[in-house]
């Protein structure tokens, strides 16, 4: 019906209209909340860049970088689950893709596979809170090898590259994460930290991450429901 319907020439006429008035007008977001967005904002005047995203999930779904790798930007994807990197490789051969999880320093850990894999996690806390939702079911759990961002950073971020913004969202390791980095060394522009259960500015702000984070010198900057974006003082 719809095919028939774009065949008549008024309908035709405006079928065509909506679509290029919709694509000159829209703005296209891939983020789960429109982090990519305050982003692309804060990032407006920059063509090319560079940046590393932890529990990176998929190419585009619920990405926070793939807007700027449409861009021309490249940067480092990282994620624990195995085979993730298989479309990461297909849809963003200009970044450097590793299956690796991260976390504060080289040990084993459980981690844990939902049917969402948006959700998987190494933290078993999550686990029956996770389970409440009858659509979610647990389908596996495996042992991974973790390393340090430090350690990845040092291995594979390109000579004299600055990072511009790093996203973390590893569903219960990301303080793991944060810690796990050498501050001096490795200083993103922008940090974007998930916050779970959509707690205001002021309750992160008596957060262990909020607290770390402001040692190292970073600011609040902007919040979406779960994730909240931190600058660089300096």
């Amino acid at each position: 019906m719809k095919q028939v319907l774009k065949k008549i020439p008024f309908v035709k006429k405006i079928y065509q209209w909506t679509k290029n008035t919709l694509k000159l007008y829209s703005t296209q977001s891939f983020s789960q909340e429109g982090e990519d967005l305050i982003l692309k904002r804060i990032f407006e005047r920059q063509k090319k860049g560079f940046y590393v995203d932890v529990g990176a999930h998929h190419p585009f779904r619920f990405s926070n970088t793939y807007l700027f790798y449409k861009k021309g930007w490249r940067g480092i994807n990282l994620d624990a689950m195995p085979e993730s990197m298989k479309l990461f490789k297909k849809y963003r051969p200009r970044d450097i893709n590793l299956e690796i999880p991260i976390g504060e320093s080289d040990r084993e850990l459980t981690y844990h596979i939902f049917n969402e894999p948006a959700l998987n996690t190494f933290d078993a806390s999550r686990i029956q809170e996770i389970l409440k939702n009858p659509e979610f079911t647990l389908i596996k759990k495996i042992q991974i090898q973790i390393k340090s961002l430090k350690d990845i950073l040092d291995q594979y971020l390109p000579k004299n590259q600055q990072i511009d913004f790093l996203s973390v969202d590893v569903e219960g390791l990301d303080f793991e994460v944060l810690k796990s980095n050498d501050w001096q060394k490795y200083r993103p522009k922008i940090l974007l930290v998930e916050s779970l259960g959509g707690g205001g500015i002021k309750e992160f702000l008596h957060s262990e991450v909020y607290l770390f984070l402001s040692s190292q010198d970073y600011e609040v900057f902007a919040k979406t429901f779960n994730t909240i974006i931190l600058r660089d003082k300096n």
